[in-house]
């Protein structure tokens, strides 16, 4: 009979064999490619098999009558303490591999997720400074430390049993099949709880991917409109247009740009937003302006001229006043026109000022000191407005009480008519008027009767009537203002 030499792949032969958790330290959190770790720490025990059966084969062809000798009888007889072909350690053995296998396939799943959910828990934190994004970050580290708890068991389950021993007994893989079963349900159990967690994230991680969505077109947006700034500013100076302000304004928007270039990281995502807004709305308006620039250098232009023209006009009909107070003073009463005294003397000071002011204007503008020139001409344009009036207003007395003087019954009519047609709205739908209504239209009677008598005797003071008849027009209208929204209101 010839002695076979073992194999190394033969249950006969003992050996240590590699544990696939001792592979990598705790915890483990990197996921990537996996190798077969049972193969590789295999490898290395079938090397030093190698080397131990060389010896060991020598020393049996020496020994072999002896071996024979004692081996073969009890072979015959059925001894031994082994069995070649299976049997219930095997068995055992088979079902504790599968419960690891499964345990490491839930390991590295939970691994991955807790990776995923990190990311997630990272845009949250760079985007929300909330209470409720505070209370997620804390429950995600509390999370952790239970992942990591299971994690641990897991390791120590794996490293605890050899399921690749030649000599491992049933009772071994038995008690091996229910630890490793055990820490797989942990680990699904952890798995479960992280997915809770991550289901009730999906508010705060919408709000986070939004505004990160936001984050890259905002920033863009505002460079462009820096660039669209810039090149309309470069376009008015090519013009001949200083536009010295609206550089300083750009100018200024640099160090904006500066923080933008070095990204929401640095400054955070809200302020980092925000700043994009800013610039780009301030970019805009410059650009708006330098682009309305030449355009606004016209209109000012224009005012120049036609403000200097009008000065001109006013000048030339403030110089007509004088005849019509002449008028006045002859044909009427010194109550009609002593109010009108000083139009000449204060026309002719507004012109004067006027044209001054327009002096300063035209410096400015060319200087190109467009908010100076602005503001100055219109300063003019209400110096002139005011001369206007004056101007006019002496014109307009005396139409008036030409007017009056010729025929006064119009303007009484035309109260009366006024005073008539409140009381009919006072009186509609009613008896008798609401002593609210009645009282200042009877008193508008009275004041109207008081103003006519004022026309009796040889120099009548027609600009008192005129304005007493006008105060009476005034308060009737007044009056039937109030019916009105007093009706409308309901009451």
């Amino acid at each position: 009979m010839t002695a076979t030499p073992p194999q190394p792949n033969s249950p006969s032969v003992p050996g240590a064999q590699g544990h696939p958790a001792r592979q990598a330290p705790f915890p483990v959190r990197k996921v990537a490619h996996v190798p077969d770790i049972d193969h590789v720490s295999r490898g290395a025990v079938r090397v030093a098999r190698g080397a131990r059966l060389a010896v060991r084969d020598t020393l049996a062809l020496v020994a072999l009558p002896l071996v024979a000798a004692l081996v073969l009888p009890a072979a015959f007889a059925g001894g031994g303490t082994r069995r070649w072909f299976g049997g219930r350690a095997e068995s055992q053995r088979a079902e504790a591999q599968a419960a690891k296998d499964a345990a490491a396939a839930a390991f590295y799943e939970l691994d991955t997720a807790q990776r995923d959910l990190r990311i997630s828990i990272e845009t949250i934190t760079a985007v929300d400074a909330s209470p409720a994004a505070r209370r997620a970050i804390t429950d995600f580290e509390a999370l952790g430390r239970r992942i990591d708890e299971v994690s641990h068991q897991y390791i120590q389950a794996v490293d605890a049993h050899d399921l690749d021993r030649d000599d491992l007994e049933a009772s071994a893989a038995s008690h091996a099949r229910t630890e490793l079963t055990k820490a797989k349900d942990e680990l699904d159990k952890a798995r479960r709880e992280l997915d809770r967690f991550t289901d009730g994230l999906g508010p705060l991680l919408g709000k986070a991917e939004t505004q990160l969505a936001r984050l890259a077109p905002a920033v863009e947006r505002a460079r462009q409109g820096l660039l669209s700034a810039s090149n309309a500013l470069d376009a008015v100076r090519g013009s001949g247009l200083k536009a010295d302000d609206l550089a300083a304004r750009l100018a200024a928007l640099a160090p904006e740009l500066t923080k933008l270039n070095q990204g929401a990281g640095q400054h955070g995502v809200p302020q980092t937003l925000e700043r994009a807004e800013l610039v780009a709305r301030e970019a805009e308006a410059v650009r708006v302006e330098a682009e309305r620039l030449p355009e606004k250098a016209a209109e000012i232009d224009h005012r120049l001229v036609s403000l200097r023209t009008r000065a001109q006009a006013l000048t030339t009909r403030a110089g007509q006043v004088e005849p019509v107070l002449s008028e006045l003073r002859r044909r009427f009463t010194v109550a009609c026109w002593q109010d009108l005294q000083s139009v000449p003397d204060r026309a002719g000071e507004n012109v004067r000022q006027a044209e001054l002011k327009l002096k300063e204007a035209q410096a400015a503008r060319d200087e190109q000191r467009w908010p100076d020139a602005t503001a100055l001409l219109s300063t003019v344009r209400a110096l002139l407005n005011s001369t206007d009036e004056s101007v006019s207003a002496a014109g307009d007395r005396l139409r008036q009480l030409n007017a009056v003087q010729k025929d006064p019954q119009q303007e009484i009519d035309r109260t009366r008519f006024a005073i008539r047609d409140a009381q009919r709205l006072a009186m509609a739908g009613r008896n008798t008027p609401d002593p609210r209504h009645a009282r200042p239209l009877d008193d508008s009677v009275a004041r109207l009767e008081r103003a006519i008598g004022t026309l009796e005797g040889r120099h009548p003071d027609y600009w008192h009537f005129l304005t007493e008849t006008e105060a009476v027009r005034q308060s009737v209208a007044r009056v039937v203002a109030q019916i009105r929204e007093e009706r409308g209101a309901g009451h």
